[in-house]
């Protein structure tokens, strides 16, 4: 579970200035969503975050690669060091950016077959904290789509 990619210019703008990531400020915004993630250790070269260390298991995994990688300025995030304690699965995170006039629903019914938008609800949930409401996502934005047995 390698590099992972972004839209560098869309995302939560942090800090002020310029568009150039910094460290400190990713790594505030991957704390500020409590997910478990105080022994992840973020490092920035150039437009790509590496997460170094360690979390409890898969879900943390992927919700801090996306916390950190719809950040504005961030292309890439590399998580090839960043170790899951209860890693059960070895499957690669399935991941996917929003595109204009996406919604939850039509994303539901296209990662999981036609008539599963109703499943809506399991991506929002596994986007959460850093998703607030169903029909707060935009173009760019990128989200974890967990397997529907999860």
């Amino acid at each position: 579970m390698g590099i992972f990619d972004f839209v560098k210019s869309v995302g939560t703008k942090l800090g002020f200035g310029d568009n150039e990531p910094q460290a400190e400020d990713l790594k505030k915004e991957l704390d500020s969503h409590k997910l478990g993630t105080e022994g992840v250790q973020v490092v920035v070269d150039g437009d790509k975050a590496v997460l170094k260390g360690d979390v409890k298991d898969q879900a943390t995994f992927e919700k801090a690669i996306i916390a950190v990688g719809n950040s504005l300025g961030v292309s890439k995030v590399e998580a090839s060091e960043l170790k899951v304690a209860d890693a059960n699965t070895g499957e690669e995170p399935v991941l996917y950016t929003v595109k204009k006039g996406d919604n939850l629903w039509k994303i539901a019914e296209a990662q999981y077959g036609k008539g599963n938008g109703a499943k809506n609800n399991i991506i929002f949930e596994a986007n959460k904290p850093m998703l607030t409401h169903p029909d707060k996502i935009y173009p760019g934005q990128v989200l974890r789509i967990p397997p529907l047995n999860a």
